[in-house]
């Protein structure tokens, strides 16, 4: 359970850190270089803004610090356009010796969180929808390919004449989209990418597994700006 810091009783191990997101991730730079704990804060994804540079010198002191971050596109809503990322999850993901996971339901989020608490020697960002999302079936060779970054979550009848590369709230979207375009006679695989980071560092042949080279035709869906995605499927240019 969680019992709250109090001015006068330090016994607590929740602190209400308030409107205070730069504040709260310098603090728990504090914690985690102290040692003995293992820190975790919260805040919605756009305000990563005010918390940037205390994570950045989290990943340039290789210091385990979790940061949650929550709201994480256009699907909040009410709050409008200040409260929406957009550019935010590829800033984070361009940030040298950042953990960066967006998982698309609970299995990929227990899978996030685990590899967080395991990885010692960097921050990592737990990247969270705010909708509710619909959870995916998945074999154990599935569930063990999370961890890798990227894995294919729904596979073709042979060769796949597409592949469709989602994060997120977004694999649904794929997953429903493969559907439908399977029912027309296309062969398409989607692949859920929840750490780009982990999955750049697989090998060559498990890379080349999940996304062969020569299906070319391939549509990256996320909920934020496109310019990030081009490594994995403009092989020609935008």
């Amino acid at each position: 359970g969680s019992k709250s810091l109090e001015a006068n009783d330090f016994s607590g191990n929740y602190i209400h850190y308030g409107v205070r997101e730069f504040g709260m991730t310098a603090i728990m730079n504090g914690i985690a270089l102290h040692g003995g704990f293992v820190p975790y804060g919260a805040t919605f994804l756009m305000f990563m803004e005010y918390a940037r540079n205390a994570m950045r010198m989290a990943a340039l002191m290789k210091i385990q610090n979790i940061q949650v971050y929550t709201h994480d596109s256009i699907g909040l809503g009410e709050d409008g356009p200040t409260h929406q990322p957009v550019e935010q999850m590829a800033s984070l993901r361009l940030t040298p010796n950042m953990n960066t996971w967006r998982p698309c339901d609970q299995v990929e989020s227990a899978v996030a969180w685990k590899l967080a608490i395991e990885r010692k020697d960097a921050p990592t960002a737990l990247i969270f929808s705010r909708q509710n999302l619909a959870q995916q079936p998945r074999s154990a060779e599935q569930v063990a390919d999370i961890a890798k970054g990227g894995y294919i979550l729904k596979d073709s009848d042979g060769k796949p004449e597409l592949i469709l590369i989602a994060t997120g709230s977004e694999v649904e979207l794929a997953v429903k989209a493969a559907e439908q375009l399977t029912a027309e006679g296309k062969k398409v695989r989607v692949v859920s990418m929840p750490s780009t980071d982990a999955f750049d560092k697989q090998d060559a042949a498990y890379r080349e597994a999940v996304l062969p080279s020569d299906v070319t035709a391939r549509i990256a869906i996320e909920a934020g700006i496109a310019d990030f995605w081009y490594k994995y499927v403009g092989f020609d240019g935008r």
